[in-house]
């Protein structure tokens, strides 16, 4: 926590503020920074940010007057890209949320700028700060449970049901033109796969359901299924379609398997011949996610290298390559 003390008093810009964006809002005041600029265009109310005063700007050429020490960027998908290059050759550090950008267009324009400016870049994918996300991962790094052999996930929800206040057909994730569908919205999933698989993707296939009665542009569902270098397998399926939300992990080791049911904080261990071993955390709180994630990168500022941001680049192409088969 010293580390973010010693920032406390510098001003750091977010941009937009939907949903996400007051999040992020909520928790930087939590975490004690109250120079809090809000870069946006439309000039609504601000929904649920109680006392976190914020300054807004609806002007790029600003940030050369405030100086901010980093930015968080919140926007619908299609505009991330656009708005990570303008902070980078700015010479700011950037959190972006998922995903870095809805197609390829600019990535190879971002890694030069990354390469010119020398700053820290980190995609928003806060799976990976989920505590059970780590002890998996852990498991796989120690061979606990011998190689992994295969993986499984599906995550199923129904979108009006997201942001009741508003009309789902205007969300950016139903939009094609905002850079919605379900692949590109829900690939928190790809990249957790991706991570515990830890092996550069060999070949993958997709196939996309617009079945759904949903008001859309875009997919509603997507199955994917990849191979991995190293010979592990995934099956993942998303949907924003499904009315009762369904949320899970498993994973086949050599002589386990691993179940982990994220709405209910869980992880079950089935061995042969023993009991189940299950590990749960009481009444989690999804924003902790979030709040380690903004912790690790701030902490990140002074100590990184810029292998690490082009790697977060390179990262994000695979998944959108993923995503737009």
């Amino acid at each position: 926590m010293c580390i973010l003390n010693s920032f406390k008093n510098k001003p750091l810009i977010v941009f937009g503020a939907g949903s996400i964006g007051e999040r992020y809002i909520r928790n930087l005041w939590k975490l004690g920074f109250e120079q809090i600029y809000v870069f946006r265009h439309r000039g609504l109310p601000f929904r649920d940010i109680g006392d976190a005063r914020v300054i807004v700007i609806n002007n790029l050429n600003d940030l050369a007057g405030i100086k901010p020490l980093a930015a968080f960027v919140t926007t619908p998908t299609s505009l991330h890209i656009a708005q990570v290059i303008e902070c980078v050759r700015s010479g700011i550090s950037v959190m972006v949320e998922k995903p870095l950008a809805s197609n390829l267009d600019r990535l190879d324009e971002l890694i030069a700028v990354l390469k010119e400016n020398q700053v820290f870049l980190h995609v928003g994918y806060m799976m990976r700060f989920h505590p059970l996300i780590k002890k998996i991962k852990e498991y796989i790094q120690s061979d606990t449970f011998g190689n992994l052999i295969s993986l499984q996930s599906k995550w199923g929800e129904y979108l009006p049901d997201w942001h009741p206040w508003e009309d789902y057909r205007e969300s950016y994730a139903a939009r094609k033109e905002l850079g919605g569908g379900v692949a590109l919205t829900l690939s928190h999933d790809i990249d957790i796969a991706n991570y515990l698989a830890d092996s550069e993707i060999d070949e993958y296939y997709s196939t996309k359901n617009h079945r759904s009665m949903l008001e859309t542009d875009v997919e509603a569902g997507v199955d994917i299924l990849i191979k991995y270098k190293n010979g592990v397998t995934a099956n993942i399926h998303l949907n924003f379609y499904e009315r009762c939300p369904e949320r899970f992990l498993k994973l086949i080791f050599d002589e386990a398997s691993i179940s982990f049911d994220y709405y209910d904080a869980s992880l079950t261990i089935k061995k042969p011949n023993t009991a189940f071993e299950i590990n749960k955390i009481p009444d989690f709180d999804r924003n902790e996610l979030f709040v380690e994630q903004t912790m690790f990168f701030l902490s990140k500022l002074n100590n990184f290298t810029i292998d690490e941001s082009i790697k977060q680049v390179k990262n994000s192409e695979t998944i959108i390559n993923i995503c737009n088969k």
